[in-house]
């Protein structure tokens, strides 16, 4: 998708109402509309979070004076259930009380906030448990899709699920023996139900692919409702799309290359082989034709990662 095109879905997707609109107007993809609107909502809210916090003493009165929680949220176009939250907090709820309300509405301390509450889920596609068990779900489709294409082309890997414990960071596929595309020897692929744009990238860069790269060398990482045209590749990482991904027919290594080089490889030499152990030889190894359940963990796509709940 081009920058422009992006940037103008960006500002045209402030609601839920505006994405089924454009959805409908343009003949778009609604959950690509969506990724798109939960970038907007989620920065918007992290960047906003203590301005409205130092409002919620005022905006509590206001509700004492009869004013709705929800009405309260759409008045400052935050979150409903993060508004719900930090009000409920203001009350003076524990808060341990205030998740369990938010889990379980009937819990509630009274009647109206009962009612309030199950108004606040109802309206909030992200921060709700339905919402963020649907961001979840999204997840697991996407690792399930690259675990399928793996599969078919008899590549052998292992899961975050096989490795944990043995690295400190691990890609969604880590391939027993890696793949070599137009050139570039691949050692993990990484996959991400979510649109790649600047800030999408600069944050998942940070925080997973680099140390991925020193950990394994170069890799590939797709993003599964595209990225925005001319996005660079990071050095050692390679950016994909669906289409991309599909289109590929992998070629393997030479026998006796590493998928788990002990450095990442120098610049200019990415066949260049490692006298680290090959994961394969480990006997958690993966092979190609079994597949365990997906790690229900969300990690960085969760969408309230980075407030300060």
């Amino acid at each position: 998708m081009d920058r422009a095109t992006y940037q103008r879905l960006y500002e045209a997707l402030p609601t839920m109402d505006d994405v089924r609109r454009v959805a409908n107007e343009e003949a778009l993809d609604e959950e690509l509309l969506f990724v798109i609107h939960t970038h907007r909502v989620t920065r918007d809210a992290t960047r906003r979070f203590y301005v409205v916090k130092r409002q919620i003493p005022r905006l509590v009165r206001d509700w004492h004076h009869g004013r709705t929680i929800l009405d309260i949220a759409r008045e400052w176009r935050f979150p409903p259930v993060l508004m719900g939250q930090m009000m409920l907090g203001e009350l003076k709820i524990p808060r341990k009380k205030v998740w369990q309300t938010f889990l379980h509405p009937d819990t509630a301390p009274d009647a109206r906030l009962r009612t309030e509450v199950h108004a606040l889920l109802d309206a909030d596609p992200i921060y709700s448990p339905r919402g963020m068990e649907l961001q979840r779900e999204r997840g697991r489709r996407g690792e399930e899709r690259l675990y399928h294409w793996l599969e078919r082309h008899g590549i052998g890997y292992r899961t975050e699920k096989d490795l944990r414990g043995k690295y400190a960071k691990t890609p969604d596929a880590l391939l027993d023996h890696p793949i070599i595309f137009y050139g570039q020897k691949l050692a993990w692929i990484e996959s991400k139900a979510n649109f790649g744009d600047d800030v999408e990238l600069r944050k998942n860069l940070k925080r997973q692919l680099a140390p991925y790269t020193e950990l394994f060398g170069e890799g590939a990482v797709v993003y599964w409702y595209g990225f925005v045209d001319g996005a660079e590749s990071p050095a050692g990482i390679l950016l994909w799309d669906a289409p991309t991904l599909e289109s590929i027919t992998p070629t393997l290594a030479p026998k006796g290359a590493t998928a788990h080089p002990a450095h990442r490889p120098p610049a200019g030499a990415p066949t260049a082989e490692s006298p680290a152990e090959p994961p394969s030889r480990d006997p958690a190894r993966r092979p190609h034709p079994a597949r365990a359940p997906s790690d229900p963990r969300s990690g960085p796509d969760e969408p309230s990662d980075g407030l300060p709940l």
